[in-house]
């Protein structure tokens, strides 16, 4: 009876160890795959969120002040 039970512990063991090897290469090779997707997206010069944010609030901005000018332009005209 001590056998199996020290059989039944064993395999237990070392059930418990495949998981965790096979948790530490899952780890790794998301840790891997998130590193190379990182390296291509920076080689095609994309952009960030924030840099994309902060270019669309300038636009939106000389678009406000274009508007602002064409305003004043017609109000100019409107006056001859």
């Amino acid at each position: 009876m001590q056998s199996r039970n020290k059989i039944m512990d064993d395999i237990s063991q070392l059930m418990t160890n495949a998981m965790g090897v096979a948790q530490g290469a899952k780890d790794e090779a998301d840790t891997a795959m998130k590193g190379l997707m990182d390296r291509w997206l920076a080689d095609r010069d994309f952009v960030t969120r924030e840099e994309f944010d902060a270019v669309r609030a300038m636009a939106q901005k000389a678009r406000e002040e274009n508007e602002a000018l064409k305003a004043r332009l017609d109000a100019l005209d409107a006056k001859d």
